[in-house]
């Protein structure tokens, strides 16, 4: 079995789903890996990386508005807050959604359902510039 890994990172204008599909898809074209499975890792404790409708941007938004329900920034009853009022919020989405995940390679390429992409949701309301580790293993 051999291994390939890589980094990428994303810039994000602020808090918001970024679809990172075309990116993993052209890290992936350097690797003569043919089969295997890629994890990717984000290194980052108030973002999520995660598979989502990619075709309706609609489906983008109603997440954001649960989430925005779910963990409302700026409650007070928050004690971790020094980085602002979407700072534990932040962590709380990251906890509930994930860090990693792992999509199936075939024929070098990722094997993914038809309205399936990878996107990295920021949390955070302020610009940040992301790191997400790429480990393939397979043949």
């Amino acid at each position: 079995m051999r291994q390939y890994q890589e980094q990428i990172y994303i810039p994000c204008r602020g808090r918001g789903m970024y679809e990172i599909t075309l990116q993993v898809r052209q890290s992936l074209e350097t690797t003569p890996l043919q089969c295997g499975m890629l994890t990717l890792f984000l290194g980052h404790t108030s973002c999520s990386l995660m598979l989502h409708e990619n075709n309706d941007m609609r489906a983008r938004h109603d997440l954001e508005n649960f989430l925005s329900q779910l963990v409302p920034d700026g409650k007070q009853s928050y004690a971790h807050s020094d980085e602002g009022p979407d700072d534990m919020p932040s962590h709380i989405r990251a906890t509930l959604t994930n860090t990693s995940i792992n999509i199936p390679i075939r024929d070098g390429k990722m094997v993914l359902g038809s309205w399936q992409g990878i996107f990295l949701y920021e949390h955070r309301i302020l610009q940040q510039r992301r790191r997400i580790t790429l480990h393939l293993m397979g043949e």
